[in-house]
């Protein structure tokens, strides 16, 4: 049977598809972000426009069944050459290459060279990426591909890295010349940590082996700020520029306006330091697993004392059915039942659940520790005892135990807690400080808001510091509200202290609206006859009897402008100073709000310095 033969409906097999030229080549840019300009473009094929190999995966599928993969890529790299050389593009071309086709060319690189010449391409210009799909056996053979690559002056790419197959293995041994992020870790960065820090740890490692990254997959404009001021220096994905035959030559509107932005990115995490987001907080589960064996629903009770006695360190058993847990028997308790005069008689054969919890804590695997932080605070206590189930997507793996889940939130809200403030979570002063010197270095206009709340230590000391605490993180909550999360930065400072760095262009009005939710909303934590009395009645600072008003929000703000030329006069520190001075201004003001500017402020200050 011939391979046309073998086509559905008669349609054409991949080789009368490459010999009849009805495959099409389009071209998407690959970004510079410094300047917005088109460093090269990626080749990808096309089928026949309407038909139902148009696209590429279609095509490649229906190769692979006809056993043409490899003849397909190196048509597919040729028609992409050659059309690349037509439209006069400038920059690099970049070509997708399975490890098979790559060995395959390798016996055949003169001849490659050769074509790239003929289709008017240099060698310098091209750079193979080697795709996710691909499966090396030995990569010690493989690297004689890619170094007769080097050795003709193209470039080594390795795609779609931290999926499928592309490895830190293949990065550590093949060390490629760029490497591409997958979009699975671009999508949504700016509002995902995890992602966030897996980039960051990319491009760590980047910078360590001298490699190049390129984001793919960039589709909004706060994924791109994200990246963009990670530092990472190459981007694609539609928002710079869909797949196009004409290879366009300029950078999308959207993408350039969002590469012109003159504010900097918040990164994922920063405005909120949770537990979740802190360096060990994730898949905390995981690693609390302690590999135990289980036993089925049909195994007896002396099953369960020959395994407790043969593993005089496991603390319970889990039952399972089908391989999902459905019951735990925790050691102690079922060893002080068997001990009691002739029940190891009575029950040693009767069925294992007769002294099971058959509704066991089971969390899965990828539970973080702000998550299992919940069963801390739940009436449910049980876990502490027996422990608990952990599970891989329903599936029993292992258990754990309730001091190690004690443990690892005490060790993971002490770390946060370095960081940021136990109460609200909120970042501390250091990444308050560190924020303001990335602002500064950026040369990016902002304001700095410092908020206080009035007549705070009066209502503590009437209410309890319980009432007061929810006061603050309803404070907390408010000024999360008025803050756009991928240009603002708020931070706790301390006490009923709040600082934000505004970028937003509408900030007063922001900071007008914080204030008048706030004071609206924080006449429900009074009893109704304080709130009828206007106030409450305590004593000042000296122990005189005084009354005192509602808790109210002031904030004083401080506009800093971006620096000019090498002049930086001000740090993270002389900011701040101003920001508490306006904060003092404000508390006297009757709309508890006051603007002030850097010079102006840091000018009275060195008066009153100089004063005292």
């Amino acid at each position: 049977m011939s391979l046309s033969q073998s086509s559905p409906r008669g349609e054409p097999s991949v080789t009368e598809l490459i010999a009849r030229r009805a495959l099409t080549a389009v071209f998407q840019p690959i970004v510079d972000f410094d300047g917005g300009t088109i460093l090269g473009y990626e080749g990808l094929i096309r089928g026949p426009a309407g038909s139902s190999l148009e696209s590429p995966g279609a095509l490649f599928d229906r190769a692979a069944r006809q056993g043409q993969s490899v003849a397909l890529e190196h048509a597919a790299a040729r028609i992409c050459a050659t059309a690349f050389a037509q439209l006069g593009c400038e920059g690099k071309l970049f070509l997708n290459f399975s490890a098979d086709a790559l060995v395959a060319l390798q016996a055949t690189h003169e001849r490659m060279i050769d074509w790239l010449q003929q289709c008017g391409v240099a060698a310098e210009r091209l750079v193979v990426e080697l795709t996710e799909q691909s499966t090396i056996a030995d990569v010690r053979s493989f690297a004689p591909a890619v170094a007769s690559l080097r050795e003709a002056g193209i470039q080594f790419a390795l795609d779609d890295y931290g999926t499928a197959n592309a490895s830190m293995n293949l990065w550590v041994r093949l060390q490629p010349d760029v490497v591409k992020i997958d979009r699975f870790f671009i999508d949504d960065i700016a509002n995902d940590p995890l992602k966030f820090e897996a980039v960051r740890a990319m491009q760590h490692f980047a910078e360590a082996s001298g490699a190049r990254l390129v984001a793919e997959g960039i589709e909004n404009a706060a994924d791109l700020i994200v990246v963009r001021d990670m530092g990472i220096a190459l981007g694609q994905g539609f928002l710079l520029g869909r797949p196009d035959p004409s290879a366009s030559r300029k950078l999308a509107e959207p993408a350039r306006k969002a590469l012109g932005a003159d504010h900097i990115a918040v990164f994922p995490g920063a405005t909120r330091t949770s537990i979740a987001a802190s360096p060990s907080g994730s898949m905390a589960a995981a690693k609390m697993i302690v590999p135990a064996p289980a036993l089925p629903t049909s195994a007896t009770n002396n099953d369960v004392l020959d395994l407790f006695n043969r593993l005089p360190t496991l603390h319970a058993l889990a039952v399972v059915e089908q391989d999902e847990p459905i019951a735990l028997i925790n050691r102690r308790s079922f060893m002080d039942r068997y001990a009691l005069p002739y029940h190891r008689e009575l029950f040693g054969k009767r069925p294992c659940m007769l002294f099971a919890n058959a509704s066991p804590v089971v969390i899965e695997k990828s539970m973080t520790v702000e998550q299992m932080a919940k069963l801390l605070a739940s009436d449910d206590q049980r876990y502490l005892a027996d422990g608990f189930v952990i599970t891989d997507e329903g599936r029993y793996v292992g258990l754990g135990t309730g001091e190690s889940l004690v443990r690892a939130v005490t060790e993971v809200r002490i770390e946060a807690a370095r960081y940021a403030n136990p109460l609200t979570f909120l970042p501390g002063n250091i990444p308050i400080s560190s924020h303001i010197s990335r602002l500064v270095g950026h040369r990016v206009r902002f304001h700095a808001c410092y908020v206080d709340l009035n007549h705070f230590k009066p209502f503590n000391d009437r209410y309890g510091y319980w009432q007061g605490d929810e006061v603050l993180k309803f404070a907390a909550a408010v000024l999360a509200d008025v803050c756009d999360p991928t240009r603002d930065f708020l931070g706790h400072v301390g006490g009923d202290d709040f600082l934000i760095l505004f970028q937003s262009e509408d900030w007063h009005a922001r900071v007008l609206r914080a204030v008048d939710a706030f004071n609206t909303g924080s006449l429900h934590f009074y009893a109704d006859e304080d709130r009828e009395a206007g106030g409450i009645h305590g004593e000042d600072r000296r122990g005189n009897p005084t009354f005192f008003g509602f808790v109210t929000m002031a904030i004083g703000c401080v506009r800093v402008e971006p620096a000019r030329g090498e002049d930086a006069r001000y740090g993270s520190e002389e900011i701040a100073s101003v920001a508490a001075l306006a904060k003092h201004r404000a508390k006297q003001d009757a709309a508890g709000v006051f603007v002030i500017a850097l010079d102006e402020g840091a000018a009275l200050m060195h008066a009153r310095e100089g004063h005292v």
